[in-house]
C-alpha cells in the first residue's frame, strides 16, 4: 500500500514538471553508436539534465585518468530541479569525476527561459543530447500548480504547444548544429498539437534519423517517445525531408520505416492519407452532421416514441436505452441515417475505428446526446442527401475497407494514438474531420451497375481497383 502511494505521488510530480528520467539502456543501445566516434570533437552539452544519464556514460568511453580533464572540455549539463542537479554531481563523481569540477560543469539553472550563452564561447561546437521536460498547454493552463509554466509560451513563444517544443525552438534561435531530443512521438504524428514546432524547425534542421517507440519507456507516463537526431540545414528552405527510421513496437518486435515529410502538409508523418482525401474528394460530395442533441429533440417533440441510446450515460459496459417522443420529421430523419462512427480503437480486433450500423450494434434507432458531445463516443452521421439503406450499407463498407487499408499501408500513422494497452495493436483515434474526409470521397452518384462493381471490388478487397474507380468517377463528373 505504502509503495503504491508513493508510486501516485511520484507519478504527480513528474507530471507536475513535465519531467521524465532517462535511462542509461537508452544511451547505450541508440545514442552512444552514433556518437562514439566524435566524443573529443564537441561539447557535450544536456541542459535538462536530470541525473545526467543522457551524458554522463560517454565518461565510460574515456581512460580514467583522462576523465576529468575530458569533463572540463567537453562536458555541460544543467537542470532546473536542486534535487535533480545533486544526483547529476554524485553520478559524476562515481565516474570519478572530483566535487570541485563536477560542480563547475554542473549548474542549476532555468534553461527553457533562457540559453547559457557562455557555452557558445567554448572551445567546442555544441551538440545538444537531451530529454527536455515535456507538459502540454492545455494540461498547463487547467491545472493551478502548472500554471506558472505560461510565461514560456509569451511574447516569441507564443503558438507553441508543450515545454519540450520551447526547448527545441531555443536552440533553433541560438543556431546550435547538432541535436539529439528523446520527444514525445507527438512531434511526428501530431496535428495541431505540433504544426507550428514543425513548420518553423523543419526550415532549419534535417532530420538524420528517428527511432520511434510505440512501448511504455518511462515509468511514470504513458506518453510514447522517439529519439530525434537532428542537424542544422547550411540554408533556410522548405523541402521535403526524407529519412529512415526504427519503430519499435513493443520490446522484441520493431519496423523499419521510411518517412517523407511534406512542407505542404506541415511536415507531419502519414500525409499520403491527406493526399488521397485532397485528390479523391468528389466533386459533389455528401455533406456530413454529426449528433442528435437535446435542443433538436426539443424542437421536434411529438406522440412517436423512438428508441435511442445516451451516449453520456454509460452504466454498467453498455449505454443507458431510452425512448424519445418525436415528431414524424425527427423520426423519419432517424429511420434514414442508420450510421454512426466509432472513433475510438476499443483494442479488439472487431472494435476498430470505423461506421457501424446503429441498429446491429445497439439495438435501437438513434444515438442521443444528452449533454455535452465527446468525439470518443459513439457518434450517429446525418447524411445530405439521404441515401437508400442499401447505398448506406455500401457507403459503411467502402468506409472501412478504405480506412483499414491506409491503416495497414501506413501503420495508422496519420490517426491520433489514444491509449496504449495490452492489445495486439496501439489503439487509434479517428478524428471526425477525417471522418468527412472519407465520406466525402465516396461516389455515392454512381449508376446502379457501377455501383454493384463497387460492392463487387469490396467483397473482394481490392483496394487499388476502388482506389482507381473513384478516381475515373471523379474525373468524369462536372464540376
Amino acid at each position: 500500500m505504502g509503495n503504491k502511494a508513493q508510486d501516485i505521488g511520484e507519478k504527480a510530480k513528474r507530471r507536475k514538471y513535465g519531467q521524465h528520467l532517462t535511462s542509461f539502456d537508452i544511451f547505450y543501445k541508440h545514442i552512444l553508436p552514433e556518437i562514439k566516434n566524435l566524443l573529443r570533437n564537441y561539447l557535450w552539452v544536456d541542459l535538462y539534465a536530470g541525473e545526467g544519464n543522457l551524458i554522463l556514460p560517454i565518461l565510460k568511453e574515456i581512460q580514467p585518468e583522462d576523465r576529468e580533464t575530458f569533463f572540463k572540455e567537453h562536458i555541460f549539463l544543467a537542470d532546473v530541479h536542486e534535487e535533480m542537479v545533486k544526483k547529476c554531481m554524485s553520478n559524476a563523481e562515481s565516474y570519478g569525476i572530483s566535487n570541485e569540477i563536477a560542480s563547475a560543469n554542473i549548474k542549476l539553472r532555468d534553461n527553457l527561459e533562457s540559453f547559457p550563452q557562455i557555452l557558445k564561447r567554448k572551445k567546442h561546437p555544441i551538440f545538444h543530447i537531451t530529454n527536455p521536460p515535456y507538459l502540454y498547454l492545455g494540461y498547463i493552463k487547467k491545472h493551478k500548480e502548472t500554471q506558472n509554466y505560461l510565461d514560456y509560451f509569451k511574447n516569441d513563444n507564443e503558438g507553441y504547444q508543450d515545454l519540450y517544443q520551447i526547448a527545441m525552438i531555443n536552440d533553433l534561435r541560438n543556431k546550435i548544429g547538432n541535436l539529439i531530443y528523446v520527444i514525445p512521438s507527438n512531434f511526428l504524428f501530431g496535428a495541431s498539437v505540433s504544426n507550428k514546432v514543425r513548420r518553423d524547425f523543419l526550415k532549419y534542421y534535417r532530420i538524420t534519423k528517428m527511432i520511434i517507440f510505440e512501448t511504455s519507456v518511462f515509468e511514470f507516463t504513458g506518453t510514447n517517445i522517439c529519439i530525434s537526431f537532428f542537424n542544422r540545414k547550411t540554408h533556410l528552405n522548405d523541402e521535403i525531408q526524407s529519412f529512415k527510421a526504427i519503430k519499435f513496437k513493443n520490446k522484441n518486435t520493431f519496423l523499419n520505416r521510411e518517412y517523407h515529410l511534406t512542407p505542404k502538409y506541415k511536415y507531419r508523418a502519414g500525409s499520403e492519407f491527406d493526399e488521397f482525401l485532397e485528390e479523391f474528394t468528389a466533386h459533389n460530395s455528401l455533406k456530413i452532421s454529426y449528433y442528435l442533441q437535446n435542443d433538436e429533440v426539443l424542437k421536434n417533440s411529438g406522440p412517436i416514441e423512438i428508441s435511442v441510446i445516451d451516449a453520456n450515460k454509460y452504466e454498467n459496459n453498455h449505454y443507458r436505452k431510452l425512448i424519445l417522443k418525436v415528431n414524424k420529421n425527427l423520426q423519419e430523419k432517424l429511420h434514414r441515417n442508420i450510421l454512426y462512427v466509432r472513433t475510438v480503437d476499443t483494442g479488439s480486433v472487431d472494435g476498430r475505428a470505423g461506421l457501424g450500423i446503429i441498429k446491429e450494434h445497439f439495438g435501437v434507432n438513434g444515438i442521443y446526446v444528452s449533454g455535452n458531445t465527446y468525439r470518443t463516443h459513439p457518434i450517429q452521421i446525418f447524411l445530405n442527401p439521404e441515401l437508400s439503406f442499401n447505398d448506406q450499407l455500401l457507403l459503411r463498407n467502402y468506409f472501412n475497407i478504405i480506412l483499414e487499408h491506409f491503416r495497414e499501408k501506413l501503420d495508422s500513422e496519420f490517426l491520433t494514438t489514444y491509449k496504449y494497452s495490452n492489445a495486439n495493436y496501439t489503439r487509434k483515434y479517428l478524428g471526425l474531420t477525417q471522418v468527412r474526409g472519407i465520406l466525402e470521397t465516396f461516389p455515392y452518384e454512381l449508376e446502379v451497375e457501377k455501383k454493384k462493381r463497387l460492392k463487387a471490388l469490396i467483397e473482394k478487397g481490392s483496394v487499388i481497383d476502388i482506389i482507381k474507380m473513384i478516381g475515373d468517377y471523379k474525373t468524369t463528373q462536372k464540376v
